[in-house]
């Protein structure tokens, strides 16, 4: 009888590694995966990035998603505190609190679109090492699709984020509050330049929420992922 559970472990144990080695396409004699097995697990680091995109970019969207999310809500520059607490002494306060506030709608009107730009970029990305990218850190994708891609979505985001500032009139309560800022007796001033900033604080906000996204995908991949994410990061 002990024979017979013995034989029974002993299948069940090669039956789970034969399954380990044909996900990651390791051998006995090798670390390193086979090229179709090393484009499945790309392919993995993209399905990963691209559901945390789009899971980000719906977040942040939404009616409050920077300027209610503590973590991400976009604040004007530390160099204009003491601008801003000026403002505030002369009665301009409201104006300071509005241009915060049209910060953050722009960015949440822009981060809509950011999810198909985002998806589109990853789509087009050359993974590689992905086998280090799926047994890395928690934020192991993000990190390597930031580095790799950041360039380029930062110039394709640009104008984006120009436009839904536009709409939500942030151009025009920068003037305002700039017009104002003039006008107070203050010498040597900072530089009032925000566009950046918010452009910036935007990009900033989306990967730390993909960034997010990718570490709930890690700890649950079966119901955050799908059945393919679920048995690779489950294999490892």
């Amino acid at each position: 009888m002990k024979r017979l559970i013995s034989v029974i472990f002993f299948t069940v144990l090669i039956a789970g590694c034969a399954n380990m080695q044909e996900i990651l396409g390791e051998t006995s004699s090798t670390t390193s995966p086979t090229s179709n097995n090393q484009g499945h697990l790309a392919n993995a680091v993209k399905e990963t990035l691209e559901i945390s995109s789009l899971r980000a970019s719906n977040a942040l969207s939404q009616p409050g998603g920077y300027f209610n999310d503590a973590a991400r809500k976009i604040m004007l520059p530390e160099q204009l505190n003491s601008v801003t607490k000026i403002m505030r002494q002369f009665g301009f306060g409201n104006h300071v609190d509005q241009l915060e506030a049209r910060m953050n709608k722009g960015a949440e009107q822009a981060a809509l679109k950011a999810g198909d730009l985002f998806v589109a970029t990853i789509k087009q990305m050359n993974v590689r090492d992905a086998l280090g990218i799926i047994r890395g850190g928690d934020t192991a994708a993000t990190d390597f699709f930031r580095q790799e891609t950041e360039g380029q979505l930062r110039r394709e985001y640009q104008p984006i984020i120009r436009q839904n500032l536009e709409k939500v009139g942030f151009y025009e309560q920068y003037r305002l509050v700039l017009d104002l800022y003039e006008s107070l007796p203050i010498s040597n001033g900072p530089n009032m330049n925000l566009e950046d900033h918010v452009l910036n604080q935007s990009l900033n906000g989306l990967f730390s929420k993909i960034a997010e996204e990718e570490a709930l995908i890690r700890s649950n991949p079966l119901q955050r992922g799908s059945e393919v994410l679920g048995s690779i990061f489950s294999a490892l």
